[in-house]
């Protein structure tokens, strides 16, 4: 079989040399060294990142997928099978690639990378996606073209390539825009070009452009937007003081939103979402991201829950998404002390796996029973799917906690976790506990980190988490759900 390939590889690359069109010459190659080292992807990513939504989620889903590929190529297949490449002898000088690589041939890194970032982007986003598939099949054939590659090293990059994107799906589940299911209340406040209105906007999430948005449907809300060093939450309580505004607003991730929901829910005002950060879990699990979802100018209301984990007795902390003891807030403190040198992906990667290789499971009370374990996370509300990875909320209001617990009571707890994870058998494994409940009550003998909503909160030894069912009211257009939902609620 090896042999029939290397003949049709010799075939087909003869009949590419034979082809005889210069200015397409000239275009693939300069598209395959534009593609070196991931550059052309990393600038696509750029683009797409530059707002929220879809098209976003893709770009950060392909540079995963980039680095998944990469890795499976460069330090595996290429070492593995040691392929010579062709020689580009027999083609004219302004064919030839611009960098002659010296690495071997298969599997090709360039169209892993493409078909990574394409499908990736597909899979969020499938306009996107369909724009990026010729360009990644350019630059697949690129490699051909220019004489650096064997056709069976572009097709095995390719399956590889698309693999990995694929493979995020499973950490990651890719997940449609609107929420399943959330029931309605009674109409809040009328916002008419924003009257009433006290709106807080972070400047330094996304693109900045949170203020101008707001400007743009709701000319007459207040502003409150901190300065270098000024916390956000403590300037919107001072102003609500001030005005005594009939609702609040907010424009920023998942961090800023659950700062002002906090306030939200004290202080018993509605609030209007505008999603300005990177992945905006809440704004998309609610389903009130833009200002066509959050339908102010008709007050329409529905009512979610919030969670809450109250530390060693003192004021209990609001919860939007998640919550977790153990290694994951490690894991965001190590991030946190690496981004500034590194930058916040990479400083990610790294610390996973320093965390990963040095951790100890914690000496832990759930519930009243003893256990030993590696992480306990808490979300707000149930996730799916329902193994370790959660992706997104069905329900935003189904009164319970998702608890999702790493045991390490039995022997070899890692290694059977992680194998487990790989092979999609965690539900069959006795290191993975889920259940939801309205409650959990954790002790440990002594102090752990919380993390809350993905930033590092404070240590202690008792932590009492709780459902706080309908504890927030937010504007949202409740004409978007499906046909189920709405025969539900009625």
């Amino acid at each position: 079989m090896l042999k029939r390939i290397g003949q049709l590889d010799r075939k087909l690359t003869r009949h590419s040399a034979r082809l005889s069109t210069p200015p397409v010459d000239s275009a693939l190659r300069q598209l395959s060294s534009a593609a070196d080292h991931g550059v052309l992807w990393f600038c696509s990513a750029a683009v797409l990142g530059a707002r929220s939504g879809q098209a976003r989620r893709g770009a950060i889903r392909g540079l995963v997928a980039i680095g998944i590929a990469s890795a499976s190529v460069n330090l595996v297949g290429k070492r593995l099978f040691g392929r010579q490449r062709p020689s580009s002898a027999h083609l004219p000088l302004h064919r030839r690639a611009v960098r002659e690589p010296n690495s071997p041939a298969f599997p090709s890194g360039h169209a892993a990378s493409a078909a990574a970032f394409a499908t990736g982007v597909a899979l969020e986003s499938p306009p996107a996606g369909l724009a990026f598939l010729p360009l990644a099949g350019a630059v697949a054939y690129s490699r051909v073209h220019t004489g650096v590659h064997w056709p069976s090293d572009v097709v095995a990059g390719t399956l590889i390539g698309t693999s990995a994107a694929l493979l995020t799906s499973y950490f990651s589940p890719v997940r449609e825009d609107e929420p399943r299911s959330v029931p309605p209340a009674a109409n809040g406040p009328r916002l008419d070009e924003g009257e009433g209105l006290l709106f807080a906007v972070n400047p330094y999430s996304g693109d900045g452009s949170g203020w101008d948005t707001v400007q743009a449907n709701w000319p007459r809300a207040h502003r409150v937007e901190p300065g270098e060093g000024e916390d956000l939450g403590a300037l919107v309580r001072a102003r609500i003081a001030e005005l005594n505004p009939v609702a609040l607003g907010v424009a920023g991730g998942d961090g800023t939103v659950a700062a002002i929901a906090a306030i939200a829910a004290e202080t018993r005002l509605p609030l209007v979402v505008l999603a300005s950060g990177t992945l905006n879990h809440f704004a998309r699990d609610a389903g009130c991201g833009t200002p066509a979802q959050a339908a102010t100018t008709e007050g329409t209301t529905a009512r979610i829950d919030l969670a809450s984990v109250r530390v060693d007795g003192a004021e209990p902390r609001w919860i939007l998404n998640t919550a977790s003891l153990g290694v994951y807030p490690q894991i965001v403190a190590e991030r946190e002390r690496l981004e500034h040198r590194i930058g916040k992906w990479p400083a990610a990667a790294v610390a996973l796996v320093r965390v990963l290789r040095s951790a100890e499971p914690l000496e832990l009370t759930i519930d009243g029973k003893p256990h030993r374990a590696w992480t306990v996370f808490v979300g707000n509300n149930a996730y799916l799917p329902s193994e370790f990875t959660p992706g997104y909320r069905p329900s935003m209001a189904s009164g319970l906690l998702d608890v999702r617990i790493i045991l390490a009571d039995g022997p070899y707890s890692r290694l059977r976790f992680i194998l487990a994870a790989l092979t999609g058998s965690l539900h069959e494994t006795k290191t993975y506990r889920r259940n939801c409940a309205e409650t959990l009550s954790v002790r440990s003998e002594a102090p752990v980190r919380l993390a809350t909503d993905g930033e590092v909160g404070p240590r202690g030894t008792r932590f009492e988490f709780r459902n706080h069912h309908s504890a927030l009211r937010i504007y949202r257009d409740l004409t978007t759900h499906s046909t189920r939902t709405v025969s539900r609620t009625k």
